[in-house]
């Protein structure tokens, strides 16, 4: 086993965010005036990486990346957020993920993603990147990879000790039942959990039965977020926690998931000393920056843009 270690190792999709703002998102068949447009790096891997990545964690990124200026690019934005791309694979004749995104007026968006070389991430792929995944103390993935690729890092970080975060996005139904052993913490939205669970997610009483529901399906702590109504926590102690969001103006909620996801990486991995409702109200604070500015990691904030109080 190598001697470096990594607070957190991400086992994911890389993709280029095509966002489009328009005034309300199109209906079926409609064709509607957008006012602006932006390119910018994306894909729920790379976006949790680059989080915890600008809130201090030493990091590393196990993904999968075309032969095209995309996936150069990628890559070259890794480095520039000091984030370890040794296991960031090139792929020969195909493309890099992409994601062409609409974002209302409202900061509500709608994601159409093409998979790209994502879908070419291996269980075999992941093994080679057994020494990152085993020196790690937290690992984190989600969907947007081959599912036996994602549960093969889970289970190799369980086995190794780390701590281990399941971002189950997009939602799988039926999802591999084993999935919820090599998950410690399962982190679905409100659609995710309807998924997963068969369960109505409306309220937050709805998010606690869903919570309970992938609690008893074998993980240790479901964390289902809301988005502006907060989040709820369901650990298999019995315990439950409510997350009240804090109160700002939306401008692009494009990866706000994500923030959350990258920034509870970042805490379980460097602040032991944290409760882990303190870790979790903190990752919603730094969330709640993120939608506040247009884009996707461009929203992301780093260390020095934040409050001290979040690293004490």
């Amino acid at each position: 086993m190598e001697s470096r270690r990594f607070d957190v190792v991400v086992v994911g999709s890389c993709m280029i965010d095509l966002v489009s703002y328009v005034p309300r998102l199109p209906k079926p068949g409609e064709t509607i005036h957008g006012r602006q447009f932006s390119r910018g790096f994306g894909g729920k891997g790379a976006n949790q990486c680059v989080t915890a990545a600008r809130l201090g964690a030493k990091t590393a990124m196990v993904a999968k990346v075309g032969d095209d200026i995309f996936g150069k690019e990628t890559v070259e934005n890794f480095r520039c957020n000091s984030i370890n791309t040794d296991e960031v694979q090139t792929a020969k004749n195909v493309s890099t993920g992409v994601a062409p995104i609409a974002v209302n007026d409202a900061g509500e968006n709608s994601i159409i993603i093409v998979s790209g070389a994502n879908g070419l991430l291996t269980p075999d792929d992941v093994v080679k990147a057994k020494s990152f995944i085993e020196t790690a103390s937290v690992v984190v993935c989600q969907l947007e990879i081959p599912a036996a690729s994602s549960l093969r890092a889970l289970s190799l970080a369980k086995k190794a000790g780390a701590i281990t975060i399941l971002n189950p996005a997009p939602g799988i139904e039926d999802l591999d039942e084993n999935f919820y052993e090599a998950a410690d913490i399962i982190c679905p939205n409100e659609t995710e959990a309807e998924i997963l669970t068969g369960k109505c997610v409306k309220s937050r009483e709805d998010a606690e039965a869903a919570a309970e529901s992938l609690v008893k399906k074998g993980c240790k702590t479901a964390v289902v977020t809301l988005g502006s109504q907060g989040l709820v926590c369901v650990g298999n102690d019995g315990k439950r926690l409510f997350v009240k969001a804090e109160k700002v103006q939306a401008v692009d909620t494009t990866g706000a998931g994500d923030s959350f996801v990258g920034a509870l990486a970042f805490y379980l991995a460097t602040m032991p000393h944290l409760s882990f409702a303190e870790k979790l109200e903190r990752a919603a604070k730094i969330a709640a920056v993120s939608v506040q500015k247009p884009g996707t990691q461009t929203s992301f904030p780093k260390r020095g843009e934040l409050s001290d109080e979040l690293f004490t």
